[in-house]
């Protein structure tokens, strides 16, 4: 045809146009031609992980300074270097299971917790435990008590002088310091044992001020729940926080937790203090044994009372999910006279204890305290936000007899055995033993404070009696204070 299209030209269009429609078809069909071309929602899509890492940097940044942050002590060190009788502290009314002025329910904190989820190998997720969330939306780990914290075993060093010290004045705490553990108040005239600071080997503690305290526990509240030794640690903590002055704007909140003296006792069974600007709650509660007491015949007013070796107190069963930071000791109430004063039965599952080897002082001393670390481990899955702690023992400093055989502690000289602490392990090996494979961190005091026997009460008290002395109690300002130092460093 004249001026058409010739018959080649015509067969090679359509052939070009059938090869076409075919890649177009095979593009459509074929995953491995698609695979080139990602889809939209391919290119921006962000990997879980990076996204939940991101967020947690950014959860970080805006969180920089917050008290909820862990010191490293490694590569962050610090560049700055109630009248109780010594002999006996009867049982009081709210201590007993069941007593008045308990509330028998209370709200739970914290509310559903959310958990990270990480990508591991199959096996590192069959081992997994989701990490938990604060309210802050900050990773908690509980870590067993194994392990030293940043790798400082703050239990290991030395005693130094420290003209900047103490950290509050004896003659002016008087709000919160009983006057029987304030030497100043006392005859005493050297104040040496005042000067004295505590440095650990490994590492420098950070250095305690009770704005950063504050900081540290801000909306949270810590418990100390023990005997008159664990009284002292939060006597001084209250010291320490407030430099020893009053604060009328700090709040008594005993009430809320049933911590109000009952008719005609000498005092209530604890104390309880809020710091309304930080919203931080310090309570104290007296259980000398950490064994719950419950009344044999409640009807009669001399009852026996039956002390459960395995089962924790009842206030501290009660309250248990509005604290913070818990702080257990136990130790020097666990003799005969003491239990037959308080007119304590042993009891073991809910029954008499009829065990001989159980009836040991020493025994049942040791069933408590496994048993009650126990239990507080097997609590904190639930409350991911606490952290527990269990207090070695404080020594004693009773020389050439005991508290009712004329035993005294005269010297003043600080350090006169030695001023270094070079072990790795608990003097407390009960202790550290009860604590071991658990979340209960040991808060070992041990060592660091049998240096320190010039710094009891010895023959100044106030209200002294001929012939006795107390080497059990110590002075305030002092070496409890440093306890709460070596707590303040592990939160």
């Amino acid at each position: 045809m004249k001026g058409g299209l010739k018959v080649p030209l015509i067969s090679l269009i359509l052939i070009g146009f059938i090869c076409a429609s075919v890649i177009i078809l095979a593009y459509v069909k074929s995953p491995f031609l698609s695979y080139w071309t990602p889809s939209q929602d391919r290119v921006f899509q962000i990997s879980p992980d990076y996204k939940v890492k991101d967020e947690e940097i950014l959860r970080e940044r805006n969180r920089s300074g917050q008290s909820e942050e862990n010191v490293n002590f490694e590569s962050s060190i610090s560049n700055s270097s109630t009248k109780d009788k010594v002999t006996e502290e009867p049982i009081t009314y709210t201590e007993i299971e069941g007593s008045a002025g308990i509330p028998p329910s209370f709200t739970q904190k914290g509310g559903e917790l959310k958990a990270l989820e990480e990508s591991n190998s199959s096996r590192e997720q069959e081992n997994e435990v989701a990490t938990p969330l604060n309210s802050a939306g900050v990773a908690i780990e509980n870590m067993t008590s194994d392990s030293k914290d940043h790798g400082c075993n703050y239990a290991k060093g030395r005693w130094v002088t420290d003209d900047s010290r103490p950290l509050y004045s004896g003659f002016h705490c008087k709000r919160w310091l009983s006057a029987m553990w304030a030497c100043r108040l006392t005859q005493r005239t050297d104040f040496e044992y005042e000067k004295l600071r505590w440095r650990p080997r490994d590492c420098e503690m950070e250095e305690f001020t009770g704005v950063k305290f504050l900081k540290k526990m801000e909306n949270k509240t810590l418990a100390f729940i023990g005997d008159s030794l664990g009284r002292q640690q939060f006597q001084s903590l209250m010291c320490m926080i407030t430099g020893g002055e009053d604060r009328p704007d700090v709040l008594d909140v005993g009430r809320d937790y049933g911590l109000v003296k009952a008719r005609h006792a000498v005092r209530p069974d604890g104390w309880a203090y809020r710091f309304p600007r930080t919203q931080t709650t310090i309570l104290y509660y007296w259980s000398a044994s950490l064994c719950n007491l419950t009344p044999i015949n409640a009807s009669n007013p001399l009852t026996d009372y039956a002390m459960h070796l395995d089962r924790p107190p009842a206030f501290l069963s009660r309250f248990l999910p509005r604290f913070d930071v818990l702080v257990l000791n136990t130790g020097h109430h666990w003799n005969r006279g003491k239990l037959n004063a308080n007119r304590w039965v042993m009891y073991v599952d809910g029954v008499p204890n009829t065990n001989r080897k159980i009836a040991d002082i020493n025994s049942a001393k040791n069933l408590t305290i496994h048993s009650i670390i126990k239990w507080v481990d097997s609590q904190l899955p639930k409350y991911p936000g606490l952290k527990a702690f269990y207090r070695s023992i404080s020594p004693r400093h009773f020389f050439n007899g005991d508290w009712n055989t004329g035993g005294t502690c005269n010297n003043t000289t600080p350090l006169s055995g030695g001023k270094e602490v070079v072990q790795d392990e608990s003097s407390d090996a009960g202790a550290a033993e009860a604590v071991k494979g658990t979340a209960v961190k040991l808060l070992d005091i041990s060592a660091l404070s049998q240096l320190r026997d010039e710094g009891h009460i010895s023959r100044y008290s106030i209200k002294s009696t001929p012939g006795v002395q107390d080497c059990l109690h110590w002075c305030l300002p002092g070496v409890p204070d440093t306890w709460n130092e070596v707590l303040f460093a592990q939160l």
